[in-house]
């Protein structure tokens, strides 16, 4: 059965639609990707956009965000199971997706466990607020960012384990830049995922956090920032080196996907660069990229293709 057929046709619509429908600081099935990928691409993100909106139900406890997360992943598994996939799931908006994703896992042999991680890592977000390590912090983003990464590469046909390597910490980096830009937003409800052995070493303390308008120049002149300075300043060294290492995946496609993941670098490298300016100000001061930016990520994207 094609993509060209009404019912996967609908399905793979439903998953188009709601990845445009999503403000993401990175392209979600852009212009820049090869065609025959968007469909694909959107699918994975739309069962992923569904999982993680499970995950975030506002006040709904989290044994039963943990329940609705396993019905999800068990939905998409019994899709798979099923030999046509316009057969049996709802044409809901959840069974529309499944639908897709089942299909695209059959056609194109994706990994089921990939997905397993995602939902892992989004039930781990119900119950987890603070992590100890970076060891820790890392295991989460080997589940909740890492599989993106190996998914895409496996859609667009590759399959080999150095660009995974690399795709691993891009996708790594990616995410840790995401949580950092995000501090002030985790906080408020009420996580925190720089690890307490980075802060801690920096003799940055939560009780300063909470002195939020020590940050904004109000209030509280006693608390001293300079800690929690020091502690993003080491967030975004990490982040700077996991960067690094990602920057091959970049260049070891070809094509148009080649240019999808340079500039989904070169964007995530922008915000850790404002990330840097903010220190502690991102409790409460949020960077994001803006029309302004373009420019700067293009040019950067030319001088880079100059390189190669």
């Amino acid at each position: 059965m094609t993509i060209a057929s009404g019912p996967l046709k609908r399905a793979y619509g439903a998953c188009g639609a709601l990845a445009r429908s999503h403000y993401e600081n990175f392209p979600v099935a852009s212009r820049l990707l090869p065609a025959a990928m968007r469909p694909h691409v959107a699918a994975v993100y739309a069962f992923a956009r569904v999982a993680d909106d499970i995950a975030d139900e506002g006040t709904t406890p989290a044994a039963e965000r943990l329940e609705h997360l396993g019905a999800w992943q068990q939905r998409l598994h019994a899709a798979v199971a099923i030999e046509q996939s316009a057969a049996g799931p709802a044409d809901d908006l959840g069974g529309l997706i499944v639908r897709a994703v089942a299909h695209t896992i059959r056609q194109l042999d994706l990994p089921l466990v990939l997905f397993d991680d995602l939902v892992s890592a989004f039930g781990q977000d119900t119950m987890t607020t603070r992590y100890d390590s970076w060891r820790e912090l890392f295991d989460y983003c080997r589940r909740s960012a890492n599989p993106i990464g190996r998914l895409v590469l496996r859609i667009a046909g590759y399959r080999s384990e150095h660009l995974d390597r690399s795709s691993d910490a891009l996708c790594t980096a990616l995410q840790l830049t995401n949580l950092w830009q995000d501090l002030g937003r985790d906080w408020s409800a009420g996580r925190l995922y720089v690890p307490r052995e980075v802060y801690t070493a920096c003799g940055a303390t939560e009780d300063q956090l909470r002195s939020r308008g020590a940050v904004r120049g109000e209030g509280a002149p006693g608390v001293n920032l300079v800690p929690w300075t020091r502690a993003m300043a080491e967030c975004v060294r990490v982040t700077h080196e996991l960067f690094r290492q990602g920057r091959m995946v970049c260049d070891g496609v070809v094509g148009r996907l080649r240019y999808e993941l340079r500039f989904t670098w070169l964007g995530g490298c922008r915000i850790l660069e404002r990330v840097e300016r903010r220190g502690a100000r991102l409790i409460v001061d949020r960077p994001a990229l803006g029309a302004a930016d373009l420019p700067v990520l293009v040019s950067r994207a030319v001088r880079w293709s100059a390189q190669t």
